[in-house]
């Protein structure tokens, strides 16, 4: 199946998957790294990464005539809940005190996710729709990435509405990526790209990708909403 996707892709992945997971840390060690929250990340995110390589090179997540797919139980699920205790149990000590320059900056991984999508769509493993040709426009989150972080701290204070508007247009371009992903997948529910259908994320290392990359991503949208609309901070 990925025999066909060269092998500079999977190099391309791999770093884009090891930054974001860097960019995380470096939130995590502005924090500060004695912390409980810091400390539970730099424990969790090497097992999760090694977790989910295993179970990626083992075929687990290939199988995907189950409902729900295995990939959700024991992939998204559980970075779900994760990101879900942060904000349970951690608001204070972590999301009200990470650094919004660096978890906007993050997002330039998705220029590099895009274009391994690409390639992918051109070695048959996943649909065209999956691409910046075709109904995913979630490279522009990328590329603005360092412009609004540069705009948003320009001036004296923040610019909040500019954070506001980027950080709710990038989810909504992640959620709509995640949808085609989702519906072009060859699970049961499989309604679009028959002809072609993403498979490359059943397998390792793209395994990654909805499991490591777009939790990241997605988290990093909510930490900035919360500080900028709950907390009403912009550092």
């Amino acid at each position: 199946m990925v025999e066909t996707v060269p092998g500079y892709v999977s190099i391309v992945f791999i770093l884009t998957t090891f930054a974001s997971v860097a960019f995380l840390l470096q939130a995590a060690k502005y924090v500060g790294l004695q912390t409980l929250p810091s400390r539970i990340l730099v424990f969790v995110l090497p097992l999760w990464i090694i977790f989910q390589a295993i179970l990626g090179i083992g075929s687990f997540y290939q199988t995907t005539d189950t409902l729900p797919p295995r990939i959700f139980l024991f992939g998204v699920l559980p970075a779900i809940l994760l990101i879900a205790t942060y904000f349970v149990f951690f608001r204070k000590s972590f999301i009200e005190r990470a650094p919004i320059r660096v978890m906007t900056m993050l997002h330039v991984v998705r220029i590099p996710v895009e274009m391994v999508l690409y390639w992918l769509f051109v070695a048959g493993t996943v649909p065209e729709a999956m691409t910046f040709e075709g109904l995913n426009f979630d490279i522009l989150s990328g590329i603005l990435a360092p412009l609004v972080a540069f705009l948003a701290f320009s001036g004296r204070r923040a610019n909040k509405w500019l954070l506001i508007g980027y950080n709710l247009f990038g989810p909504a371009l992640l959620l709509n990526i995640i949808t085609i992903a989702i519906l072009s997948a060859p699970f049961p529910l499989q309604s679009m790209s028959f002809d072609q259908p993403n498979r490359a994320v059943l397998f390792f290392p793209y395994i990654w990708l909805p499991v490591i990359v777009v939790p990241i991503v997605f988290f990093s949208h909510l930490v900035v909403l919360w500080k900028v609309l709950v907390t009403e901070t912009s550092e």
